[in-house]
């Protein structure tokens, strides 16, 4: 690939005239870019930050110091890590134009650290452009009031952005092998007209033998179809214990189990109190 960009001039809009800071992240730049020249890939940048570009229109590329390589197209968005040398920019002739925010701090680690946003998946395509394009520039208004609360608010939304967009990504990304182990995993969270269905009917539901499913479920969730589902059963009774709304009896009954007795058992096996115990806490009572 030859990489000769130019461009005769270029336009810069500004969404922030001074950082939003607050003690959960910081929003350094933030705006649209039109004409830029980009960054050479062979002599690739370390932002020491996080920053993400939305791409309007043309056609580019990305590299990075993983050895990643992309042509992007409008719709991509490149995610770029405070550690990680990266270069990007358009195609030769290409009329290259972008959103972009530059930003770090815990909360932006923290979505690191649980997989929200992932230095192996700096890619991600989003679409129609235009709302996307419009989600960004929401998130800034125009000369906010410096504040605590304003700011905690912005970080907030930004957050909230990134989060939804990472969504977005696995939803249109997703895999006919995904597709199953979500169906699979919302089958068994909760009642089909009002009855739990049995591992090996969800099995036959998502169009796999039982052998095959269980297998396939234990690798992929670290649980067989069973454990996982009588983990959604008691989650279903902790919220029911603690609005105070049906008897022990009656969330036996609703929950599939053959009676009280078997229900407490699984109850304290999954959360290690018993349900009279786990009543007393959530209802504030001291427990012996």
């Amino acid at each position: 690939m030859v990489i000769m960009p130019h461009s005769d001039k270029i336009q810069s809009t500004s969404w922030l005239n001074t950082p939003i800071k607050s003690k959960i992240g910081t929003l350094s730049l933030a705006g649209n870019l039109q004409g830029n020249l980009g960054i050479d890939p062979l002599s690739m940048r370390i932002l020491g930050k996080y920053a993400i570009i939305l791409m309007h229109s043309g056609k580019g590329y990305y590299a990075d110091g993983n050895g990643i390589e992309r042509e992007l197209n409008a719709g991509d968005l490149i995610l770029i890590f405070p550690e990680i040398p990266h270069a990007y920019g358009p195609l030769e002739d290409e009329d290259w134009q972008h959103s972009y925010v530059v930003f770090d701090g815990p909360q932006f680690n923290l979505f690191r650290n649980t997989g929200i946003i992932n230095s192996n998946d700096p890619i991600w395509h989003l679409e129609p452009v235009d709302f996307w394009k419009r989600r960004f520039q929401e998130v800034f208004p125009p000369n906010p009031r410096v504040s605590k609360s304003t700011a905690n608010r912005t970080i907030a939304q930004f957050s909230y952005l990134i989060a939804d967009m990472s969504a977005t990504h696995t939803e249109i990304s997703q895999t006919p092998e995904d597709a199953w182990l979500d169906e699979s995993m919302h089958l068994l969270s909760g009642p089909t007209d009002s009855i739990w269905l049995e591992p090996q009917t969800v099995a036959q539901r998502v169009g796999l033998s039982y052998e095959n499913f269980r297998k396939q479920f234990v690798k992929r969730s670290g649980h067989s179809p069973a454990q996982f589902q009588k983990r959604r059963r008691i989650e279903h009774a902790c919220a029911a214990i603690y609005q105070n709304s049906h008897s022990f009896k009656e969330l036996a009954h609703e929950l599939g189990f053959c009676d009280t007795f078997h229900f407490s058992k699984v109850f304290r096996q999954i959360t290690g109190d018993t349900p009279s115990a786990f009543r007393k806490k959530a209802q504030g009572s001291p427990t012996e």
